[in-house]
């Protein structure tokens, strides 16, 4: 079944991202209904987005209940049989929906699609696999997409399938798409579909310290638990043991030169190791109150 602006709907998931997504808005055709999913209460965000795009529909979630999860609440109420997840700092190059459109009906089965980033690959392919078999003019299969920019398939995607909720930041596209591996699903790059990805602009700069706080205890945690997920508990523990020695001496040296910040954010990677080492939920929150 091939994708049309008359069975897909845009997923949109922000946290204090009012200065960034109406570039992301902008760079959608207004006849897609577009779902955005604000991880707060904030009823003055949502009443101004409703007010100013007519295909957009605005879900308060009224507190942070991360990606996942919020991407799980417009995948949920999306009526059509494809969704398209952006996060608020990309931006859809011309015609890009076109070539996912015109990608989709050459392709007979597919799972996930997604577009190319213009500055990096955003993409993972496996050496062993699909290297000798791509091109990169056509659609070419992958083993995983970044999050920021993934069409999926719900027809292929039951709900067991939607994003892990156990994952609040990180890595929660790298467990979807290995499920879908696992079960037999195929993920798709369309390279002539290509985006602009900001990077790290998701929410407002003046949060800065506190979200790079969030990133390297949420980092460390998910890497943990994704890996003990699927590859079970030592390959966890090889994985994540380097980056937890590492902190441990850079806290060290912080602390004894008084550098708050960086004292700060490796304290947060030894936290985030422990709490997922001993099995605890992925519970630290930055402080975004303004």
């Amino acid at each position: 079944m091939s994708i049309s602006r008359q069975n897909l709907t845009i997923v949109v998931v922000t946290l204090k991202s009012q200065k960034i997504i109406d570039q992301c808005l902008k760079s959608i055709d207004q006849d897609i209904p577009i779902i955005v999913v604000e991880n707060s209460n904030n009823q003055e965000f949502k009443n101004k987005l409703e007010t100013k795009y007519q295909n957009l529909k605005c879900i308060l979630a009224n507190s942070n209940i991360g990606m996942g999860a919020g991407n799980n609440i417009g995948i949920r109420e999306a009526k059509t049989d494809f969704v398209l997840i952006l996060n608020p700092d990309v931006v859809l190059e011309r015609n890009a929906l076109e070539e996912i459109f015109l990608a989709s009906s050459q392709l007979s089965n597919f799972s996930i699609i997604a577009p190319l980033e213009i500055k990096y690959p955003n993409y993972n392919i496996s050496k062993n696999k699909f290297l000798k078999n791509v091109n990169k003019n056509l659609p070419f299969e992958v083993n995983h997409v970044d999050g920021f920019a993934m069409l999926l398939n719900k027809n292929k995607l039951k709900e067991d399938v939607f994003f892990d909720e156990n994952i609040f930041l990180y890595l929660e596209n790298n467990d979807l798409c290995q499920r879908v591996i696992n079960k037999g699903g195929s993920i798709f790059i369309v390279p002539k579909a290509k985006i602009n990805h900001l990077a790290a602009k998701t929410v407002d700069d003046k949060f800065s310290e506190e979200v790079e706080f969030s990133r390297n205890w949420h980092w460390i945690w998910s890497k943990f638990y994704y890996n003990k997920k699927h590859f079970g508990f030592l390959k966890a523990l090889k994985e994540c043991f380097p980056s937890y020695f590492s902190s441990i001496l850079k806290f060290t040296f912080y602390f004894l030169i008084n550098n708050k910040i960086k004292k700060k954010i490796y304290f947060n990677r030894i936290s985030g190791f422990f709490n997922a080492l001993l099995g605890k939920s992925s519970w630290y929150r930055p402080n975004l109150e303004d």
